[in-house]
């Protein structure tokens, strides 16, 4: 299918804060009209899985005026979230696309290195799920368009522990003994902070709130703190975790360990291969007590248009692309990526393929985002710095709170 829709590539200049400010000399991007040809460059990480080279192949074979790359930024995404930097700090035009990580949208636009894609998102947004696209709003514009999620489920042993219903009744039932205990990844990195940001949410909690003001020294905040200090205290969370990345929880679950395991969706098809099929199920992440709902904390990656692009057109038009309805189903199907269109959930191979899309559509659409700020790699470090002594005992919660805020704070005021 050729990609055609009515609109143009227009230029709009905003002021803002920052390297530039938010929308600084970018355009706003609309779907093209008509055929788009010339080149175009997705800078992303390493195209481990095969889908970033597989969709550019299936666009070009459908827009045979386009050639399309990978530009492969490394491994990891701490180096590829690097490469990108350097590359629009120097002004280079190689990348007409990043794909990048939820959490980078706010930094990258606030700095004026990224199109406004509004227009772009109003047109496509009628089939993406609402909680994706928030992902890539920023100060009142969207300056991405999501290409894949991710939501954290819960993996657990029914003929150990009963299927989840409130955190306080997992950790009650993960008590119980070795054989029951929740693991989930409590190492000081970005995952602490995630697994943190996921019962905050749920007890009613927030890191900021609708105007960027601090407001994470709270009653939930301690609450929460508290809540997680106990798990370790009482041995429903086993002491190993404080230096748990996600792999080490996903082999300790399958190697035996846990009744109950807090992981990613990836965990299901490796947990398959390590023949533990049949032996777990799968659910969306409880509620906080009796009335609540299971929040989790959105993961992903966002497709962003460089202002530096020279072929925004083509841009745009892979957006519409990787957001088809026919790519959206083989992304899930053959590559195990959550889809953001909300009926590829429905499509019979993709449940085939994900028997889990059901709770993975859950978990995504009572997903919340990560605070939007440009500072959030430093608000994320006071977030897990201070929740991990909390928890680990090097502090009371108290101090933890008011270190947390104070250090939140203070970054959000260097911008």
């Amino acid at each position: 299918m050729k990609f055609v829709a009515a609109g143009s590539v227009l230029g709009l200049g905003v002021t803002g804060c920052g390297g530039g400010g938010a929308g600084g000399d970018t355009e706003s991007v609309e779907l093209p009209e008509g055929e788009v040809e010339g080149s175009v460059a997705m800078c992303a990480q390493t195209d481990t899985s095969g889908d970033f080279q597989a969709m550019l192949e299936a666009f070009m074979d459908e827009n045979p005026g386009v050639e399309a790359e990978h530009v492969d930024l490394g491994n990891d995404t701490d180096t590829a979230r690097t490469q990108m930097v350097q590359r629009m700090e120097g002004q280079s035009t190689q990348c007409d696309l990043f794909q990048m990580d939820v959490t980078w949208v706010s930094e990258f636009a606030a700095q004026g290195w990224l199109m406004d894609q509004t227009d772009l998102v109003d047109s496509l947004s009628d089939h993406l799920l609402e909680s994706t696209v928030e992902s890539a709003s920023y100060d009142g514009s969207y300056w991405g368009t999501p290409h894949y999620t991710d939501a954290s489920l819960i993996y657990y042993r029914p003929d150990e522990v009963p299927e989840p219903e409130t955190w306080q009744q997992l950790y009650e039932d993960a008590a119980a003994g070795e054989d029951t205990q929740y693991l989930y990844q409590a190492s000081p990195y970005e995952g602490l902070t995630v697994n943190f940001l996921e019962l905050l949410h749920s007890a009613g909690g927030d890191v900021l709130d609708d105007d960027g003001e601090v407001v994470i020294d709270s009653e939930e905040t301690r609450e929460v703190l508290e809540f997680m200090r106990e798990g370790l205290e009482t041995d429903a969370v086993p002491r190993s975790t404080l230096t748990w990345i996600e792999d080490d929880s996903r082999l300790a679950f399958e190697g035996g360990d846990g009744g109950y395991q807090r992981n990613w969706p990836f965990a299901y098809a490796l947990l398959n291969e390590a023949d533990q099929s049949g032996e777990f199920d799968v659910a969306p992440l409880p509620g906080w007590e009796e009335e609540g709902t299971g929040t989790g904390i959105l993961g992903g990656r966002n497709l962003a248009i460089s202002s530096n692009s020279e072929n925004p057109e083509a841009a745009a038009a892979l957006i519409e692309f990787a957001t088809s309805e026919e790519w959206q189903q083989t992304m899930a199907s053959d590559y195990s990526r959550a889809p953001v269109r909300g009926s590829t959930y429905e499509d019979p191979e993709v449940l085939e393929a994900m028997p889990f899309a059901p709770e993975l559509r859950e978990a995504v659409e009572n997903a919340a985002s990560r605070p939007a700020t440009p500072m959030y790699p430093q608000v994320s470090r006071a977030i897990y710095d201070n929740v991990y002594d909390a928890i680990s005992g090097d502090t009371d919660v108290e101090s933890a709170v008011e270190q947390m805020a104070s250090q939140i704070e203070d970054a959000q005021d260097a911008f």
